[in-house]
This record gives C-alpha cells, sequence and structure tokens, in this order.
C-alpha cells in the first residue's frame, strides 16, 4: 500500500489534491492509505483529516519528513515556496506532485528542472488541463477526423490585475497547447493596454514545429471565468467550454454534421471534471508501476519559459516608456 502525505490545506488543495486523493484512496480500497496532512495552521491541517481521512496532522515539514515514511507526497505551496518545497521533496528522494507554477522566476523554474535531473525522483507538476476528460476527448477525435491545422485556447477571467498573471495563471492555456500539438517553433505576442484597462491582454500567436497554427488568447479583467480550447481541421472543429459555473461542454463537428454534443452533470463532482482526479490516477499508477509519472518539471519548463519571457518583454515595455 502507497503511504501518500499532503503539504499545503489551503481551499486549491482542498477541491484540486484532498478530494480527489479521498476518492481514490475510497474507490481503490488497499491501494493507497492518506498517512498525514502538514500545514502552518495546525487547525486546517486536522480539518483535512478529519473531512478527507488523512491519518496524522503536522504543521512542520520536517517533523512529518521524520516521522512517516512516505511514498509520495503532493505538495500545494504558496508560488513564493514552491521551489523551496519542491527541491526538499526531491533531494528527500520522495516522489511528488508539485503545483504550478515552477516558481516565481525563471531561474527559479530553471533551478527546479536541474534539481529534479540531479536527484532522478520521481515526480510530476500539476496541470490539470491536460487531464480534463473532455479536452483529451477533443484531443483523440480531432486525432480521428484528420489533421490538425490551427488551434485556439481563450482565458477569460474577472477582475485578476495581478502582475504575476500571465506566468502564474495563464501558463496553463500556454501548456495546454503545447500538450495538444507538441513543441513551439516560434511565437509572438500582441499586447492590448486600452484606456479603459486596469492590466495587459495578451494574444500570443504560435507556431508549432509540427507546422501547425494556433493562438493563445489571455483576457484577466473581461468578467467571467472561461476556459476555451478549439481544434480546427480540414471539414471538421472540435471545441470544449470550461465555464463560470460547474458545467463543462464539448462539441464536434464534421463535415456539417454535429457528431459530439456532450455536457456535464451539476451533480458531478468538480474533481472529476477538471482533471484532477485523473491526476491522482496518473500519479499512483506511476508509482505502482515503478515508473515517472507525467508531466515532469522538464516537460513543463518550455511553458514557463514562454511565459516568463512575455513578462519580461512587458517590463522591459514599460521602462522603455518611462524612459
Amino acid at each position: 500500500m502507497l503511504r501518500l502525505a499532503l503539504v499545503g490545506c489551503g481551499e486549491h488543495s482542498r477541491g484540486s489534491h484532498a478530494a480527489p486523493l479521498k476518492r481514490y484512496a475510497d474507490n481503490h480500497p488497499g491501494q493507497i492509505e492518506l498517512v498525514a496532512a502538514c500545514d502552518l495552521d495546525l487547525d486546517r491541517a486536522n480539518q483535512f483529516c478529519r473531512e478527507f481521512s488523512f491519518k496524522r496532522a503536522y504543521s512542520e515539514l520536517e517533523e512529518m519528513l521524520a516521522a512517516e515514511e512516505l511514498d509520495g507526497c503532493a505538495c500545494v505551496m504558496p508560488v513564493d515556496r514552491i521551489v523551496d518545497v519542491g527541491t526538499l521533496l526531491l533531494r528527500k528522494q520522495i516522489p511528488c506532485v508539485i503545483e504550478k507554477p515552477l516558481g516565481v522566476s525563471l531561474q527559479q523554474a530553471e533551478l527546479l528542472a536541474q534539481v529534479a535531473r540531479e536527484t532522478g525522483t520521481p515526480h510530476m507538476v500539476s496541470v490539470n488541463r491536460r487531464f480534463i476528460p473532455y479536452l483529451n476527448q477533443a484531443k483523440r477525435w480531432g486525432q480521428a477526423a484528420g489533421q490538425v491545422q490551427f488551434l485556439r485556447a481563450t482565458q477569460t477571467r474577472h477582475a485578476r490585475s495581478e502582475d504575476d498573471f500571465i506566468w502564474s495563471t495563464a501558463i496553463h492555456p500556454v501548456d495546454a497547447v503545447r500538450y495538444l500539438a507538441g513543441e513551439i517553433a516560434n511565437f509572438k505576442t500582441l499586447m492590448h493596454s486600452g484606456n479603459d484597462l486596469s492590466t495587459m491582454w495578451y494574444r500570443i500567436q504560435l507556431e508549432f514545429q509540427s507546422g501547425v497554427q494556433g493562438v493563445v488568447e489571455v483576457f484577466p479583467t473581461a468578467g467571467m471565468v472561461e476556459e476555451s480550447y478549439e481544434l480546427f481541421g480540414e471539414n471538421f472543429r472540435a471545441r470544449m467550454v470550461a465555464g463560470s459555473g460547474v458545467q463543462r461542454t464539448l462539441q464536434c463537428w464534421c463535415k456539417g454534421q454535429l457528431e459530439v454534443n456532450e455536457v456535464t452533470s451539476e451533480a458531478e463532482p468538480e474533481d472529476l471534471r477538471n482533471g484532477s482526479y485523473e491526476e491522482v490516477i496518473e500519479f499512483v499508477d506511476a508509482l505502482r508501476n515503478d515508473r515517472f509519472p507525467k508531466p515532469t518539471v522538464e516537460d513543463i519548463l518550455p511553458s514557463a519559459r514562454i511565459c516568463f519571457s512575455i513578462a519580461d518583454s512587458l517590463k522591459s515595455a514599460r521602462v522603455d516608456s518611462v524612459s
């Protein structure tokens, strides 16, 4: 039986890690044991123990690591602690799930990748878009329908004017299109900062090594929460939408006919819709079969490089405008 722990008991950890871990334990008796939950706030760690059936609560990471013999650990840290805790687990040879982004700078992301390479510790990065059931269904359907020629990803948010949005949140659609179409050969970013905008909007034009073209549109302050992914080819189109509410939709057209038209039920738990449960399946299956889970830091690093490059370009543009 795999002995697993969770470090970080905040709200994101609750829905995207603790809930699917408990679901997996309930659905697969005898395969995993949720031995510990750790958070600086011991009350929150204890709450996770009660709610998600972790055995013991800790407020100090080193104390937990000394007391527990772990086969794996999910690490859900504030952005400025991701690299510190991630490198600690990697160097202690504890297989781990590391939340995105890969640090607060490209230098931190490169350091995390270097430590991962040097230690050879099995690990995966939590980028749930790669595991969304409808997105994977769209990918498979598109491959069967023909050659994808163009992709579009649109990320819309409400009142997200933080400066780090492009590398802390927009990394999701950038990484998802890499997952769908392969490595990016070239990209060009158009930035829009109209008089009425509180922050920068982005349009990232992409050319993939495969010859596929694409675009990622990022609208952090457009008044709603939605993400959509579209695949276009000769005579076909697939579109997956994750909306502001609980529903997700998938529609696939071929030769003028709607072949797939699916909507998730509001009764379906969120971790089954958003890919979090599939992430847990990947991590546990990899550990049980003595293989590396995917995606690794190395897999996500190109996405981080693109997003940090755009952030650096924005900084340079601001400096030029001031000077």
